[in-house]
């Protein structure tokens, strides 16, 4: 079973309340990382640390 983690909403989110907000959190147990987005909390993608920097570095290309 996966360890309850704290969510925590980006900082490019738009106020307390606003929709669409991407929140992540750490499973302590493995360390890997969860992005789930605010209006739909079922879906979460797991990644490990590289893997996330990899998809980020992907898709800020040009």
């Amino acid at each position: 079973m996966t360890p309850v983690v704290p969510w925590q909403k980006s900082s490019f989110s738009q106020g307390e309340d606003a929709p669409n907000c991407m929140e992540v959190a750490v499973r302590k147990d493995i360390g890997s990382i969860l992005l789930r987005e605010s209006d739909e909390p079922g879906t979460v993608l797991e990644a490990t640390g590289a893997g996330l920097a990899a998809l980020i570095r992907h898709l800020r290309l040009p």
